[in-house]
């Protein structure tokens, strides 16, 4: 199994220009968010769940891949979807379900739009086309990052 650090290494060979960066940091959290939003407003088939059960879920299959990695960044991943679990479930009751799925759809959309734009900067295909892994590793990128600015040595 690859280690986390193996991941991030092949991740960051694809993501060298800043510009790309800088599109990576506006980019990546709303899609995550998005996909979020999209699975909370999903009905769910089952009178005893409630409305965010499938986005649940899949947070925490993710969060299982992470922390099979890298135990830092999965808790620092965690936080992450706690904070966008608890503003979807907000908005998923002020704004309701069909808005909620169309404004996902739409940020969705644009940030993906934004990603391919750094990707031609960087010259290169988004890492995920190789391998769909990629569309985690994303995110625990950002957090490692994050977590060198924070000030932590070793993070994965």
């Amino acid at each position: 199994m690859r280690t986390m650090q193996d991941w991030i290494d092949s991740y960051s060979a694809d993501h060298r220009d800043p510009t790309n960066q800088m599109f990576h940091w506006f980019c990546v959290p709303p899609i995550v968010w998005s996909v979020i939003a999209l699975l909370w407003a999903t009905p769910v088939p089952f009178t005893a769940l409630r409305p965010g059960s499938w986005a649940v879920l899949v947070m925490v299959l993710a969060f299982y891949w992470y922390w099979k990695r890298s135990h830092r960044l999965a808790v620092g991943l965690l936080i992450a979807f706690a904070v966008l679990g608890l503003l979807t479930n907000f908005l998923y009751w002020r704004l309701g379900a069909q808005t909620l799925a169309w404004w996902a759809v739409g940020v969705f959309v644009v940030a993906w739009i934004g990603q391919f734009i750094g990707h031609k900067y960087e010259g290169r295909k988004p890492s995920f086309l190789t391998d769909l892994s990629y569309l985690l590793v994303g995110p625990a990128w950002l957090m490692s990052k994050l977590y060198r600015k924070l000030g932590f040595k070793q993070v994965t």
